[in-house]
């Protein structure tokens, strides 16, 4: 008896890949498959870049998508407005990247297609036997030395140039070399220019987005608090945390200027929080500096900040006190002027651990066109240290209700004689475990004691 028959299925014919020369020309079927590729890679292109924000990301996955599909070889050009160069990434690996002056393009193809917009597409042949290859489209679309001699083991081969152009300006452009036996008939072309358009606006997008994170991480940095200087004869300390920790900037400040024996401490509070006081906080540090640099005077810096913030129209205030601390040759001893804009007045920790708030008041800044503000002088002697704090401090809410001022005040003496650095860690620490985890306001630390 006859076993079973075997039948052997019979696989359609593979579609060649893009823009391969075949020995017949392809069939129905075979195109109809072209036709859905070149679909299915535009598509596939647009997903996969629309969800990176990451430029370089961005350029690797674009890389990965293209090559082998569509190019054996790729380089990308961009254009950065802000240096002048040109940056250009690609190569084998797709990891190659480096940038030249925009001044070297500008006679070659590259210059061509970043200024028209339009493509381009040149053949490269091969050198006559035993000839040096002479300049050609590879010269003129690959300005760089070592991903030219990448691209050029491909001759002979075509060099397909494309401009990327998104929100009405060309901001790159994308070379393609596909080598001997390819080439780009006009519906690769024409996929290639639709696949560019695609890229275009997600790498620009990228751009943008890390241009604008690069200016926000310049404007944070510059609206942090300093790092503290050394100062002679004196020992500072201080402690910042905001209520947007992950901004790490608020509306709380301290600062320091001076030299010598003559240096004026201050510490202040804008109103609002996050961002927009973070801004407002930088202007009235500058302000700050500035006065600091003609009068060191308490009571002349915090006129001249309420000047500058002053505006009729507006509902913006600081509060700040401004310390002028000259410590004694001997670093023993100082003595401090104090001023305050409607801010909380400073504590005195004395060495024997009795602690005093020092008697100083006056109105806030930014609410009267013209305001005086008074000073009032203590001496500061060994093992004493003042302490100056923001209301984020005795206003931070925990179960309990407000830490408040007595709790502050009730704090201190147990760190008698400890310096600046273990009176502020102290307390920051105290207040953090009393809210519990909850949200707070900005809260600023800031001491100073004689010593070297």
């Amino acid at each position: 008896m006859a076993g079973p028959k075997s039948i052997a299925g019979t696989a359609p014919a593979a579609p060649p890949p893009l823009g391969a020369h075949t020995a017949h020309a392809p069939t129905e079927h075979q195109l109809l498959d072209q036709a859905r590729q070149r679909a299915s890679l535009a598509g596939e292109i647009t997903s996969q870049l629309a969800g990176s924000l990451n430029l370089r990301r961005t350029i690797l996955r674009l890389f990965a998508l293209i090559t082998p599909e569509l190019a054996d070889w790729a380089m990308l050009a961009m254009v950065d407005h802000r240096t002048g160069r040109v940056a250009l990434h690609g190569g084998h690996d797709h990891t190659f990247a480096t940038t030249v002056d925009r001044d070297r393009t500008e006679d070659l193809g590259v210059g061509r297609v970043l200024r028209s917009g339009q493509s381009e597409l040149l053949h490269v042949a091969l050198a006559p036997e035993g000839q040096t290859p002479t300049a050609d489209g590879l010269d003129s679309m690959i300005p760089h030395d070592a991903l030219r001699a990448e691209a050029t083991a491909l001759r002979p081969a075509d060099v397909l140039g494309l401009a990327l152009t998104a929100r009405g300006t060309t901001v790159g452009m994308l070379v393609l070399v596909r080598g001997a036996g390819r080439g780009f008939p006009e519906d690769d072309v024409a996929l290639a220019e639709q696949i560019a358009g695609r890229a275009a606006m997600a790498l620009d997008s990228a751009r943008l987005y890390e241009d604008r994170n690069r200016v926000a991480s310049v404007l944070q940095a510059s609206l942090r608090p300093p790092a503290l200087p050394r100062v002679p004869g004196l020992r500072l300390a201080a402690r910042f945390r905001a209520a947007a920790e992950h901004l790490d900037i608020g509306g709380d400040f301290y600062d320091v200027h001076g030299s010598e024996r003559d240096w004026l401490l201050a510490i202040g509070d804008v109103c609002g929080k996050g961002v927009e006081a973070a801004v407002l906080t930088g202007r009235a540090r500058q302000s700050i500096r500035t006065a600091a640099h003609f009068d060191r005077s308490p009571r002349g810096v915090l006129a001249a900040l309420n000047a500058v913030l002053y505006e009729e129209e507006s509902d913006k205030f600081v509060t700040a006190v401004c310390a002028r601390v000259r410590p004694a040759p001997d670093s023993r001893t100082a003595e401090v002027d104090l001023a305050a804009a409607g801010h909380p007045a400073p504590l005195v920790l004395r060495a024997d651990g009795t602690v005093e708030q020092v008697d100083v008041a006056g109105t806030v800044a930014g609410v009267l066109p013209e305001v005086g503000y008074q000073e009032t002088t203590i001496a500061l002697g060994p093992g004493d240290t003042m302490l100056m704090f923001t209301d984020g401090i005795y206003e931070a809410r925990g179960p309990e209700g407000f830490y408040g001022l007595d709790r502050v005040i009730g704090l201190l003496p147990a760190y008698a004689g400890a310096g600046p650095e273990a009176v502020c860690e102290a307390l920051e620490q105290d207040v953090v475990e009393h809210l519990g985890g909850r949200a707070h306001d900005d809260m600023a630390l800031f001491a100073v004691a004689c010593g070297r």
